[in-house]
């Protein structure tokens, strides 16, 4: 389907079955096992005949959901995991072995953070993490045991759009490898790959499952840096379910209505949010596509505005500690998402405690904006 467009893409992209006639909505292949008649029969999985053997290996829903997602990144290959995490785990480790550093954006989501801050050390790679708004800082961190730079196309918790180009750019330029983060803008919006990305990785709890009911990841890439990273997931045992992937791909053949909706919100919430006499700040992502600039909204509300009032007096918005689904929910990124941050860092990166992480959904714009007027009227002193 590479020929095709990205619409049509996104809700062609599961592999046909070959049984004459076939369900219209792809089965869930829920076993741990394939079987086979003969021993001959299961020596051919090994040389290559039979695609199924263990679920932990591959599975017909899983393999839909990592080449699907990279059939909408436009790379080579993609492979499933457990979740986000699990998925750059993996990535990492198809990169970086014992003795080599990694360059990461400091204004990453606090979980990648606490990742490789503390839980790589123990493969001994050593991370730096430094600000990627002037890349002569990222050139000077560079050292000749640098394998990968590391970031996101859109930033978490504050909205920075990457410069994508001149990241790949300089790490091609220095025989770097990439790997971006593209959860927030989801290829609909950006496909780091087409720009010369060796990785792009998504928590696809989020916008690929679109429905706050699956916890999964995907990483797409290069084919060699794929399949590397596929022997960590099938060594480490974080496959993804055959259920949860087909959740996943059953969400995914939604997700360029959703984000055209979504972001139509969001564009409209965070013009209404710089009007607001409450609102300190607007953090909102600009230029990043010509389809829109995501669904993601975060505010610094004014020292005037009580939070704890304001979370308490949302009213329909729900308040969690993810993002993504249909709904409109907020969270509270020094106490969810980067708590485990240290102080100081979050202090030099703007995290504070006025700031509001808004994840926009489909409800009607207007109902949306008036939400939160009204939560922050409610707490303004």
């Amino acid at each position: 389907m590479k020929e095709s467009h990205f619409n049509t893409r996104t809700v062609h992209f599961q592999k046909k079955e070959k049984a004459r006639n076939t369900s219209k909505a792809k089965p869930i292949y829920q076993t741990s096992a394939f079987v086979f008649t003969d021993l001959d029969d299961m020596e051919s999985f090994y040389e290559g005949e039979k695609e199924y053997l263990y679920t932990r290996y591959s599975n017909p829903n899983t393999d839909d959901l990592g080449k699907g997602v990279a059939l909408l990144e436009e790379a080579d290959d993609g492979v499933a995991a457990a979740s986000g995490m699990a998925a750059i785990l993996a990535g990492i480790l198809a990169v970086a072995k014992r003795g080599d550093h990694i360059i990461a954006s400091d204004d990453l989501y606090g979980g990648t953070y606490t990742l490789f801050s503390q839980e790589l050390a123990g493969f001994d790679i050593e991370v730096s993490f430094v600000s990627f708004g002037d890349l002569d800082d990222v050139k000077k961190a560079i050292t000749e045991k640098t394998v990968l730079l590391y970031t996101e196309s859109i930033t978490n918790p504050l909205l920075r759009v990457e410069q994508l180009a001149e990241v790949i750019q300089l790490a091609k330029a220095k025989k770097i490898k990439t790997m971006i983060d593209n959860t927030f803008a989801t290829p609909y919006l950006l496909q780091p790959v087409k720009l010369g990305a060796d990785l792009v990785v998504h928590s696809a709890t989020k916008y690929i499952g679109g429905h706050s009911d699956v916890t999964a990841g995907v990483l797409a890439g290069e084919q060699s840096l794929i399949d590397a990273a596929r022997a960590n997931i099938v060594t480490f045992g974080s496959n993804l379910t055959p259920f949860e992937a087909w959740l996943a791909c059953r969400g995914l053949k939604t997700l360029s209505i959703r984000m055209e909706r979504q972001s139509a919100n969001a564009a409209a919430l965070a013009a209404a949010m710089e009007e607001n006499e409450g609102v300190a700040r607007v953090h909102y992502p600009k230029d990043v596509s010509e389809k829109g600039n995501g669904a993601m909204v975060s505010i610094d509300l004014k020292q005037t505005v009580n939070v704890e009032t304001f979370f308490k007096s949302l009213g329909w918005v729900k308040i969690a500690p993810t993002l993504a689904g249909v709904e409109t929910t907020v969270s509270y990124p020094i106490r969810t998402s980067h708590r485990t941050i240290p102080a100081e860092l979050r202090q030099k990166l703007g995290i504070g405690e006025q700031l509001i992480r808004i994840s926009v959904g489909i409800e009607d714009e207007r109902d949306i904006i008036s939400a939160f007027q009204l939560a922050i009227s409610s707490a303004q002193s």
